[in-house]
């Protein structure tokens, strides 16, 4: 932005202070929003004026002066409305003032509304209030604003400028309400838990870190909810949720975000076919609220109709790499049977990581249309229940559309003497180099210890079912303030 244009308008700032108008008073009382006017005068024939004097305010969008008369766009935010004054209606002095606000100037304008000649719904200016002075112009061309790395870190300039990105974070919001609602009917209670937290856990990340000073100790930011839950579930709650930020010190794609939003729940005497009706229900549930049971996604088809396929991770990995992972059921056979393919896959430490490394690279990408994929390595799942039949399996699923996961489930793992031995797992694999394996919560297992019930437990992030739902290419299109990585103060300022 031009050091001159900001300049300009700090002096007209100066003018207005010099003419005993508060360039920033405290409040407004308007009587209607655009969209209201728009709404209850909507019948108005050309040329028709009411017989209704409304107060409306907003940020100055448009304007278009033209001799002794002008036409200025007012935009809140519910829509926008024409603002016409006349030398006539205000006099000279008020007119010249009027016409002097600018482009992203907040008024308020009371007058008449009538329709004119061309059909637009107006305002007939008789009074108006400076409400807050801009002194830095909106950018150029800030209608329809594409800069990306400008709508990402200024997002007052995109939600300004770019309805599609104002309309995609209002979706994001009606989105969470539906999950509440469907959650809430459902039974279950919503709860708090800790985001500072002495141990972590709950999910395969890197910690953020930090230090209390008062309590002398290091703390932990929450990767997952789920210790915590489940000990709600031992103290007696049957069915509790919580929608609230988690935090993984990992890298940054289009998927991954460092803070994002994920829904946790967890329901007693449930397993995860329990948790897979679940799942179907709310996010049919949210596609019915939003109308997008049947949406395009990214080039792709989705309907979102249930019953979904359920696909053991062992046929999904056969059919697109060729491998049966149960004829290969060790770390050594599998890596030969993937160099006798040519797979290139990384390296991984044991078998239930490698065949993640498989599913990841050669299954998932292709999972379009909704589907669960089941049972899953017990290696990357310490938290999950055995399967009775394949003790080196779990009863785990995880739900893909759209190319990714979406949410993830377990029927939760109950026998206290088993976690504990999971833990030390890995516990020894940490002290091997693993920096993403859990640590063992002894206070976890204290609670596990005085018996918690069969459960089933879900989680689902939030940010890629907004993605989903809004055709968003990257989760930053829908995280209001994403993680950027650090600039110059000065670069790229508007």
């Amino acid at each position: 932005m031009s050091d001159a244009l900001r300049e300009e308008r700090l002096k007209h700032l100066e003018r207005l202070r010099e003419l005993g108008i508060n360039p920033y008073p405290t409040r407004c009382k308007r009587s209607h929003s655009t969209q209201q006017v728009q709404g209850e005068f909507q019948n108005l024939a050309i040329g028709e004026e009411s017989k209704t004097k409304v107060c409306v305010a907003g940020r100055i969008t448009g304007r278009r002066v033209m001799g002794g008369a002008s036409f200025f766009d007012l935009t809140d935010g519910s829509g926008r409305i024409q603002v016409h004054a006349t030398k006539d209606n205000l006099g000279a002095d008020r007119f010249e003032l009027f016409n002097g606000m600018e482009t992203g100037d907040f008024l308020s304008a009371e007058g008449i509304v009538f329709r004119t000649k061309r059909g637009e719904l107006s305002v007939r200016l008789e009074k108006f209030e400076v409400l807050a002075k801009a002194i830095r112009p909106l950018p150029e061309k800030w209608h329809g604003l594409k800069d990306t790395e400008i709508r990402y870190r200024q997002r007052y300039l995109d939600l300004l400028s770019n309805e599609e990105s104002r309309q995609a974070f209002m979706t994001r919001s009606r989105l969470i309400q539906t999950m509440r609602r469907v959650l809430d009917e459902k039974g279950f209670l919503e709860v708090e838990t800790p985001i500072l937290q002495p141990l972590y856990g709950g999910a395969f990340a890197r910690p953020f870190t930090t230090f209390h000073n008062e309590l002398k100790q290091q703390l932990y930011l929450r990767i997952s909810d789920e210790l915590y839950l489940k000990r709600l579930i031992v103290g007696g709650y049957e069915r509790v949720y919580e929608i609230g930020k988690d935090f993984r010190n990992e890298g940054v794609s289009t998927k991954h975000n460092p803070e994002f939003t994920m829904m946790e729940c967890y329901q007693a005497y449930a397993d995860y076919n329990d948790m897979m009706a679940l799942t179907e229900e709310l996010i049919f549930g949210i596609a019915n609220a939003l109308g997008k049971v049947k949406l395009h996604y990214q080039g792709y088809d989705i309907d979102l109709t249930p019953p979904w396929p359920r696909v053991q991770l062992r046929t999904a990995i056969l059919e697109r790499a060729g491998i049966d992972i149960e004829e290969h059921c060790d770390l050594t056979r599998l890596q030969q049977a993937i160099r006798a393919k040519g797979l290139p896959v990384d390296k991984k430490p044991n078998w239930g990581q490698l065949v993640d490394e498989l599913f990841g690279r050669y299954v998932e990408p292709h999972l379009v249309q909704p589907i669960f994929l089941i049972d899953y390595p017990i290696e990357i799942s310490p938290l999950a229940k055995k399967k009775a039949d394949q003790p080196h399996l779990v009863e785990r699923f995880e739900v893909f559309m759209a190319g990714r996961e979406m949410g993830n489930s377990f029927t939760e793992l109950n026998d206290p003497l088993d976690q504990r031995a999971r833990f030390e797992e890995m516990e020894r694999l940490r002290k091997a180099g693993d920096e993403e394996a859990q640590v063992l919560d002894e206070d976890f297992l204290i609670a596990m210890e005085h018996g918690m019930p069969p459960t089933g437990g879900l989680g689902i992030g939030v940010d890629r079912l907004a993605m989903l739902f809004t055709n968003a290419p990257s989760i930053r299109d829908v995280t209001l303030f994403p993680a950027l990585r650090k600039r110059e103060e000065s670069e790229g300022e508007m």
